[in-house]
């Protein structure tokens, strides 16, 4: 566990109860959440999760910088991001039930043709990513994945061509669609009655640094 300690290139990293084994990078080098998605440059971390509960983020950014990342709900579920631990004021029953359902949750992977999630509950996920359709498609579509399954959810060189100007959630991503979403249980969509993902229960916005 001694990437999640402290380093000279992150001294102003600082503890978090939503960690196992140890201090996580949070913010590196003392940058505000803003700061952090707009250092594209930064080679310290090669993604960072925000988690969210309908339209309120909760906690603050994980900044991830070893290849293989678990993110979970309960305890001791692995090493990495336990969402179990941050602070949410929502009370809806709805959210609640979500969030008992998410489990072992997914382990995010970066390999060389690109960024893999694995789905480690009992429950589907549903992912919407611009490296996952058709380049001439018209709108991103949202992708199932069942337990114990995978998908490449991104690839770098697709994601560096991609322009969908017709999309207009897609455009309002940060580095031109370098960002994956993932909801819990929910999905959301045109085949689906909730048509944003700010909608769904519980849900992950992943966003990664250019190589």
């Amino acid at each position: 566990m001694d990437f999640l300690k402290p380093t000279a290139d992150c001294p102003d990293a600082v503890p978090s109860s939503a960690e196992t084994g140890g201090t996580n990078y949070l913010a590196p080098g003392g940058l505000s959440d803003s700061q952090l998605l707009l250092e594209p440059g930064d080679r310290s971390h090669w993604c960072v999760v925000a988690y969210w509960e309908e339209k309120t983020r909760v906690g603050r950014l994980y900044c991830v910088q070893e290849p293989s990342l678990d993110i979970f709900y309960d305890l001791p579920q692995g090493n990495g991001f336990c969402l179990g631990q941050l602070n949410s004021d929502n009370k809806s029953q709805l959210v609640q039930k979500v969030r008992s359902k998410i489990g072992c949750g997914i382990q995010l992977t970066r390999e060389v043709d690109g960024v893999w999630v694995y789905n480690r509950s009992t429950y589907p996920i549903f992912i919407k990513s611009a490296t996952l359709d058709n380049p001439d498609s018209r709108t991103l579509l949202v992708h199932k994945v069942f337990p114990g399954f995978s998908i490449k959810a991104f690839d770098y060189e697709k994601a560096y061509s991609l322009r969908r100007p017709n999309d207009h959630e897609f455009m309002q991503q940060p580095w031109t669609g370098f960002t994956v979403q993932i909801s819990f249980v929910k999905g959301w969509g045109q085949c689906y009655t909730r048509q944003f993902i700010s909608s769904c229960p519980c849900w992950l916005e992943v966003i990664f640094n250019s190589r």
